[in-house]
């Protein structure tokens, strides 16, 4: 299994931004340069574990929520992701929302049925 770092610092990104913290100043909170800081959100530079976990909580979020593209069981990472996506949606953008998830997931589902009739691999 290999650890995606790419995905890893766009959630450290998305979770900074979301805060309105500058690279600069979440750097200094953990205690890292601030071109470190930009290499690990471009997933130039491998996340150690301490500095995955220091950044976790100074950004308020867990750590299998920054992991959620590398961890096999993440079904409630990604649930709460789509939940977030739609708290502030009106009632006609959730409506078209669900419907395009409805047809995205019989897409899939179709589409995994032809892959492995015809012994499709992936």
């Amino acid at each position: 299994m290999s650890i995606d770092y790419k995905s890893i610092g766009r959630r450290i990104k998305v979770a900074r931004v979301r805060l309105d913290i500058t690279q600069e100043r979440l750097a200094e909170q953990v205690n890292l340069s601030p071109s470190h800081l930009s290499n690990i959100e471009t997933g130039t530079t491998k996340v150690s574990l301490p500095t995955l976990v220091n950044l976790a909580n100074a950004l308020h979020v867990s750590v299998d929520g920054l992991l959620a593209d590398s961890v096999i069981s993440s079904k409630p990472v990604f649930e709460k992701d789509i939940q977030s996506v739609l708290s502030d949606c009106d009632d006609y953008e959730i409506r078209v929302i669900a419907d395009i998830a409805a047809a995205t997931k019989k897409t899939l589902r179709k589409d995994a049925k032809l892959k492995k009739a015809c012994n499709i691999p992936g």
